[in-house]
Order: C-alpha cells, then structure tokens, then sequence
C-alpha cells in the first residue's frame, strides 16, 4: 500500500509541476504528461515500472475521452455537416491511412501494422485544435467548419479502429472470422442501444434531475458511462466503445452541457495519466540515437497530411486560401494516435524501432501545432495572392453598409442580447450594424433585413470597414474577455474617445475591462440582482422613487454593493433543458415552388404548431405586425418565432406543405 501510495504522489507532484510549466508557457499540457512518463519511465530513471494496473489505470482515461468526444455527437450535426464529415472528412482519413501505409510497409512492417500505423499518424488533436479555433474565433469561419467537420469523422474513425487493431493479434486465417464476429457484436449493440437508448435516457436522466441532487447526478453518469463500457466489454468489444455510445445517448438529451462539465475534472486527470503511461513506452537514448529518422518521419507527416487535406478540401470546392488553411491546421497529428499506438505495443504489431519513432515524432507535431495554426493566416496571405482580394470584398460588404450612416453604434456580436440591443436601437431610429462570425446567423438576420455582416470585430481593418471613425458608440455583446480586450486595444489605437459598452458575466474581469479602457462594463448578475431587488422592494411598500434611486446610486459606484458572494453547489441539470426549450427567430426564403406561396398566413396556421410570424419581409420592405389575411408571394422572407422543434415542422409546411 505505501509503495503504491508512492507512485500515485510522484504522479501527482510530477503532473502538477509540468501542468502549471506548460500552461504558463501556452503550451497544450498533453505534452508535458508525455516527458514525465518519459522521464519516470523504465527507459529513464525507472520511478515508475511498467505495470498492468497503470495500463487499467489508464485504460479509465480513454473511457472518458471516448465518452466526451461521443458527447459531442450529434446525429442532427451530423446531418447538417454531411458533407463536409462524411466526403472532405472520409476522404482525409482514407487518404491519409494510404499515403501513410507506403512507407511503412517498404521498411518491412506488415500490413496489418502499416494500416494501424496509418490509422494513427490520420489523426489529429480535436483538443487542441477546437480550442484554438475557439480562442482565434474561426469556429464559423469557412476553414474553422472543414477541420470540425474532419476532425469528427476522425472521431468516428477511431470506433472501427479500435475493434480493428485488436483482431490483428489472431492469425491470418482466424483474422477474417475475428474481424467479422466484432462487427456483427459491434453492430448489434449498436442497434440495440441506438433504438431503446434514447427515450430511456432522456426519462431516466429526468427523474434524476427532479430529486435536485448535484451528488445523485455525478453518481448517475459515472454508472452509465461505466456501465456500458463494461457491457461491451463483455460482448468483446472495447470499453472505450460503450464509453462512446454512452456519450452518444446523452448528446441526445438536454442534460449535455452540464454532464460535460461534470464529467470534466475525471477526464482530464484520469487522461493525464493516459498520457503518462504511453510516455512511459518512449525511449529517449532510442529516440536520440536515431534522431534523423524521427526528423523524416515528423517532415513527411506534416507535409502529407498537409498535402492531402488541402487537396481534399480544395477538390470539395474551397477556395485556395481555405484549402491552404484547413491542410495548415490539420497536418499535426492527435491525441488518438497515442491511443492506437498503445493498442499497437500492447499487440506487438510494429517493432519496437518503429514503434519509438513515430512516437517522437507525433509529440514534436503536437508540439508544433499551435505554432503552425498561429502562423497559417500570414502564410496564406504570402502564398496565395486571391486571399487579399477576398478579405478585400469582405471589408468593401462591410464599408457598403456603412458607407451612408454615421453617429451610429457598433455592436461585436449579434447573439441574443445583441439582437436585443438591435431591437432598441430601432426603436429610437438610432441606426447601427452588427458584426458577427456565425455565417448562418448572419444569413438568417441579412436575409430579413437586418443590418448584420460577417465580421470580426478583433481585426483592425474590419473595424475601420464598420465606421469606427464616424460611430457614435460601440457595444461588445458577447462574454469574451481575452476577445473584449483586443478589441478595446484596437479602439483606443484608433480613435480612443469613442464610448465602448463591455458584457461582462460578473465581476470577475470587471477590472481588467475597465483597465482596458470600457467607458461602462455591464456584469450580467448584477443587473439580474438589481432588477430582482427593484421588483421585490416595489412590492413590499417602497416608493418607486426610492428603488429608482437606490438603483442610480448602486450603478453609480459600480455595483461596489453587490461585489462579492457566498459560492454554494447548485443543481444546474434543469438549467440546460430550460436552454434547449428557449424560443429562437428563424428566416425561411420562400422559392417560386415552396408549398406556401398564393397562401395566407391564416391558411397555413402556423400558431396551431406553436410558432408565431413575426415579421414578413418583401422587397427589403418589412411588416414588423403580419395579419392572418397577409398573401405569401414567391422570394418573400417569412421571420417566425417559436422553440427549435415547433420551427423546423413550420419551416417544411411552408416549404413542403
């Protein structure tokens, strides 16, 4: 027991240490678990045998890792995006698997080891990579949709994988067999968990969610991400697998987001260790004493999955910047190629040469990742000379909107509190224009009239583009405090009299805002606090007078009452499903051939499935109030108001009747 309770404080004390090393140094902490496996290894200072029970240990980090990436599944995604996952995505993997099966098997790897070979080095970093598109705000750009778009089919690609390399260990004669038995097994849990799951799932998890419980709730999903791992790995199947599956099912429900943020601390302490173990196969004096061959293995992984996906994404029809960017962000290799490659020691598939090599070489990628996705903007715009003219365009759409306006406001975000703020502005005919980077968000508004493009507010030349020089005022409406400063940071270089109104969720970045130079920072829970109070103290008998007053004064020094509570644990299960059922806009176009055209909006009655029609718009000419009596004609914009659900059956009656 004090021998194991050793290993776990070196563990512990060794992860801590290269955690805060690495975040410090923006690196992605992955790499850090890598070089403390390395170092405490059995190649190393041999701290820490190699042993079974690491391996199940560790085995725990890819159940959840499995199990947030199956989190993130979503069949209604995964039909919006299917072209980009199942042709630009299948096509990289596929691709990637063959170019990389070459070379391997001319160094006299077999072809079972070349395919589990070209599996691994397919892949690349969801964590890394996602985040960094997060952080730059290029989710929604057009090269930020291809790389989620492939690296979700890599997700689903390690599912096959990981039923695969295992079969390799039998003969060649049994392979066959083997292989086919772990499909059909593969595929019956499928069938069976995909047709009883869901429904049960979403009861199940509602009855948990009434008893208010935050302990019940954790307990609840740990047992059925581990339950069903352990029910496929009786079936002989993989527990990662039933890990995936249970993610998958919960996606599914409106539970996700806070399971995703439940399940968060396991994962990621539980994958350290992951990480750690499959540091510990790395042989430094090996990788040192044939450094040239990890340095042609790192160059040709780089170049060829650069070369693949860029040629992929341009034969899909991007543009060459596009294509250019999305073979930049998706040449490094991933995390899962670490869980293969300990698939592949533990079947003695690759000798142990290669095995160090491509090793090495996956962590000098990962290392280099983030770098190369920093510098892919400004080596496209050196390489491809049409990029200048397409950022060009984007800021001339921008300028057009603005061109005629001037004392006018600038909001950063056009989400809800930004189609809010939008709404008030009309109101008092203060015109403004917003910049957003959700291409269909901006679709959506445009195409009913508002005054929305698509641009980022962090970038000089968009801001100019917006008349930042006439603007009487600019809002950021989102919660983005590192995004927020850069924009401050622009303004103040630009014109820094200009007011600017910052969002801020509370008081923890209210100082940092306020350095930056926000004229006013407005913290969501303070003002949710002070209208609660208002409300509260009008009824109890204080004169509306005095409540406006004390309002003024409270917002007068800067919410300095309301800074600082008492932090307690609450149930948060509720609060997703409530987001889910919100109410949300929708533009429909009406094509010459929509169902819906010559009809009235009476006879289409579209309240009886819940949705409102809040504005139709004709010939840019918009009628905020329609009446039942009001004729669809062909290319008019109808503007409805309703949940998720009720919209998308509104949206086919008007399309399809």
């Amino acid at each position: 027991m004090t021998h194991a309770l050793e290993l776990v404080l070196l563990l512990l004390a060794a992860s801590v240490a290269v955690v805060v090393v690495f975040r410090s140094l923006n690196l992605p902490p992955v790499l850090g678990y890598l070089l403390v496996g390395a170092a405490v290894g059995p190649h190393a200072l041999k701290l820490l045998p190699e042993s079974a029970q690491a391996r199940q240990l560790a085995e725990f980090g890819i159940v959840f890792l499995m199990f947030s990436i199956g989190l993130e599944f979503s069949l209604p995604k995964l039909f919006s995006m299917k072209r980009i996952v199942f042709g630009l995505g299948l096509t990289q993997v596929l691709a990637s698997v063959l170019l990389a099966m070459g070379p391997a098997l001319l160094t006299g790897v077999s072809w079972q080891g070349a395919l589990a070979l070209g599996g691994t080095l397919a892949m690349s970093s969801t964590a890394v990579l996602s985040k960094l598109l997060v952080e730059r705000m290029e989710l929604d750009a057009p090269h930020g949709r291809q790389v989620m778009g492939v690296l979700l089919m890599q997700d689903l690609a390690v599912v096959p994988l990981l039923i695969l390399i295992p079969s390799f260990s039998h003969g060649a004669q049994a392979l066959a067999a083997t292989f086919a038995l772990a499909m059909f097994k593969a595929a019956v849990a499928l069938s069976l968990i995909l047709y009883f799951g869901p429904r049960l799932m979403k009861t199940w998890f509602y009855i948990v969610a009434r008893r208010r419980s935050a302990e019940l709730f954790m307990l609840n999903v740990l047992l059925i991400t581990l339950g069903l791992a352990f029910l496929t790995d009786r079936a002989g199947l993989s527990l990662a697998l039933g890990a995936f599956l249970a993610g998958m099912l919960i996606s599914e429900t409106e539970y996700r987001y806070q399971v995703e943020e439940d399940i968060k601390p396991f994962r990621d302490v539980l994958l350290g260790f992951f990480f750690i173990t499959v540091g510990m196969l790395l042989d430094l004096k090996a990788v040192a004493h044939s450094w040239y061959w990890v340095l042609l293995t790192l160059g040709l992984l780089l170049v060829g999955k650069f070369a693949v996906a860029a040629l992929a994404s341009w034969r899909f029809g991007a543009t060459s910047g596009t294509a250019l960017r999305v073979g930049l962000w998706l040449c490094a290799g991933g995390e899962f190629g670490f869980v293969l490659i300990a698939l592949m020691d533990r079947y003695d598939l690759v000798a142990e040469s290669v095995l160090q090599t491509v090793l090495a070489a996956l962590v000098l990628s990962l290392l280099l990742a983030p770098l190369i996705a920093h510098y892919a903007d400004k080596i496209v715009l050196r390489l491809v000379p049409s990029e200048w003219f397409l950022r060009s365009m984007q800021l001339t759409s921008i300028a057009a909107q603005s061109m005629f306006v001037e004392r006018h406001a600038i909001l950063c975000g056009y989400g809800r509190n930004g189609q809010y703020l939008g709404r008030f502005l009309e109101q008092e005919e203060i015109p403004f224009i917003a910049l957003d980077l959700d291409p269909e968000r901006v679709h959506e508004a445009a195409a009913a009239g508002e005054t929305v493009v698509f641009g980022d507010a962090a970038r000089r030349e968009v801001l100019v583009s917006a008349g930042i020089m006439r603007a009487s005022v600019m809002v950021i409406t989102y919660v983005d405090t590192a995004s927020a400063l850069r924009v401050l940071s622009l303004v103040r270089e630009l014109r820094p009299e200009l007011p600017v109104v910052v969002r801020a969720l509370d008081e923890t970045d209210y100082g940092k805002l306020q350095e930056g130079g926000a004229a006013e920072v407005v913290p969501e829970s303070f003002e949710s606090s002070i209208m609660l109070a208002s409300h509260a103290l009008v009824l109890l008998g204080v004169p509306l007078n005095k409540v406006l007053k004390r309002i003024r004064i409270i917002r007068g020094q800067r919410y300095q009452l309301l800074r600082g509570i008492y932090r307690g644990a609450g149930v948060l299960a509720e609060e997703a499903a409530q987001e889910s059922r919100q109410e949300r806009l929708h533009s429909v176009i009406l094509s010459p051939g929509a169902y819906a055209v010559g009809r009235t909006l009476g006879e289409l009655a579209l309240d009886e499935m819940d949705v409102e029609v809040s504005a139709v718009r004709r010939r840019k000419i918009r009628a905020l109030e329609p009446s039942p009596l009001t004729r669809l004609e062909a290319e008019d914009v109808v503007v409805l108001l309703g949940e998720p659900e009720s919209l998308a059956r509104a949206e086919e009656r008007l399309l399809k009747g």
